[in-house]
């Protein structure tokens, strides 16, 4: 178990407060059992999204839709484990589900998560997601200062020509001017 899904699980447990459920849960190498969990009434968000988190670690694409639904949760600890998950799920429909949502201005204020997943992922969706984002980020006095930044330096990190006009837009904004640099720097000639 690496750090960050220690991370996860430590906290899930947190909020099982000690339950025998989480205990079983945590120690189950039956992808069955998880996956049941995730179709099963009345379970509390802990046990979902632990099933879930545990199914997209172990690649099992019937955890796509729950981690979906967490990666646009309010809560950003549950918005990480879900793009930790989904980093690591293999399902090529993950890219297509993180520009959705990070592309979405009536969600615009739990889109952070969903860039950096778009960043990693490095799918073909992931850089017109990340132009599209950021360009809309660059309106006067846009609240939303860390996606904006984090689309920079994803641009950067992708190192896709087609960002150049929007990264040369962001270099006016004194907030993004240093990163935009950096990720144009990082852009093939």
């Amino acid at each position: 178990m690496d750090e960050e899904l220690r991370t996860v699980t430590e906290r899930l447990r947190a909020e099982a407060g000690g339950s025998k459920e989480y205990e079983r849960l945590v120690a189950t190498g039956d992808l069955e059992e998880l996956a049941e969990v995730l179709v099963s009434p009345e379970q509390p968000l802990w046990t979902r999204e632990l099933a879930a988190v545990l199914l997209g670690v172990a690649g099992d694409r019937r955890a796509l839709e729950s981690l979906v639904l967490l990666l646009n949760h309010r809560d950003a600890p549950r918005c990480a484990a879900a793009a930790y998950a989904l980093a690591r799920l293999g399902d090529p429909r993950t890219a297509r589900a993180a520009a959705a949502l990070a592309t979405n201005e009536l969600r615009v204020a739990y889109a952070l998560h969903p860039v950096r997943l778009l960043t990693e992922l490095r799918a073909p969706e992931s850089a017109p997601a990340l132009i599209t984002t950021l360009r809309r980020r660059l309106a006067p006095h846009d609240p939303f200062g860390k996606i904006a930044l984090a689309c920079v330096e994803g641009l950067g990190a992708l190192g896709d020509p087609r960002a150049r006009p929007v990264l040369t837009a962001a270099r006016a904004h004194p907030r993004l001017a240093a990163a935009a640099s950096a990720a144009l720097a990082r852009l093939p000639e």
